[in-house]
């Protein structure tokens, strides 16, 4: 059983810096595509980054330059670094183990003045 839980949300001003962690368990992230996706109020869940069990990131052109995934396999964690918020990445971020479908239960970032 895949179970995905997001920690490191919260509420920060413009320009801010949030890390985002995912703790898995019923998934290696060492050997799975693990995703990081976001949902704002009245919008469509959409992707903002991935990481493959080798170690490499793509991401939404939006985010480029401002997140990095990362991954501590020891762990089992999978992380998203945010820097240089914007109010526009006000959302609940979720995590997401690719393969398998499954989803946590999100945390809630808050971009504001």
């Amino acid at each position: 059983q895949v179970q995905l839980v997001e920690s490191g949300g919260g509420l920060v001003q413009p320009g801010g810096s949030l890390r985002l962690s995912c703790a898995a368990s019923g998934v290696m992230v060492s050997v799975n595509l693990m995703g990081w996706y976001r949902q704002a109020p009245g919008k469509q869940r959409e992707f903002v980054a991935h990481i493959t069990g080798g170690g490499s990131g793509a991401y939404r052109d939006s985010v480029k330059g401002r997140f990095t995934i990362s991954k501590d396999n020891a762990k089992n964690t999978v992380y998203l670094q945010m820097n240089n918020l914007k109010p526009e990445d006000t959302a609940v971020y979720y995590c997401k183990a690719e393969v398998f479908d499954s989803w946590g239960p999100g945390t809630q970032v808050t971009v504001s003045s």
